[in-house]
Formats: C-alpha cells, structure tokens, sequence
C-alpha cells in the first residue's frame, strides 16, 4: 500500500516507522469496520495515501515525535478526525495483532518525551 515516493532514496527510521504503523492501524480499522472483500475500502485508502503524503512532507524528518506529541497539526480538521477514530480503534489492537510495532511506538513516544523534559 504505501511505497518510497519517487526520487527519495532514504527516510529516517522514524518515519519508516510512524508509515508502517499507520498503514497496519487503517487496515486493521477497516478489516475490522467496513471490512471489504480485498484490500482497504475507497474511504480508508484516501486516509491512508493522505497520511503517507503528510509523512512525506513532515517537517521534523529525522526526529520525528508520535503524531499525538507534535507541536505541528499537518492534518486538515477533517482527516485529523477520521485518523483519531482509527487510532483509537485500532491502538488497543495493535498489541494484539501487531506487538513489535505497537511495543516500539510506546518506546518511541517515552522516548521523545524523556528527551524533550531534559534541559
């Protein structure tokens, strides 16, 4: 579902990460919600190419924080709401069903806050 955009030959692991994360987030949401007969539905996929274009263009790049710890909303008002229904669907799921994901999105959201409260 989601690939490199063309022209780019490396990303930082964050966003590898964080674009690996929400891909299985809204397949798991519409698996679970829509559930299509393959694949992701029309609504979803426009979710899912909408969050990998704003990963694409994310300001912070290398040292991108958990979406939910950005000072920076890229999402319009009305993805930014269906993401949030997906994420809280899906984040208690995804131990479940995605535990190394899951595990390292905790670990990098500690993370990020320990490095942000040091002086």
């Amino acid at each position: 579902m989601f690939g490199m955009p063309g022209g780019r030959t490396s990303e930082s692991q964050q966003i590898r990460r964080a674009r690996k994360t929400v891909e299985k987030m809204i397949a798991l949401y519409c698996h679970d919600c829509h559930a299509p007969a393959h694949g992701l539905c029309d609504a979803c996929r426009e979710l899912a190419e909408y969050a990998n274009g704003r990963l694409d263009r994310c300001a912070f790049r290398g040292d991108k924080p958990p979406c939910l710890q950005c000072p920076v909303h890229c999402y319009r008002e009305s993805m930014r709401k269906r993401i949030t229904e997906v994420m809280r669907y899906a984040g208690p799921r995804m131990i479940r069903r995605h535990p190394l994901l899951a595990i390292r999105h905790v670990v990098d959201s500690r993370q990020r806050r320990s490095r942000a409260s040091r002086p």
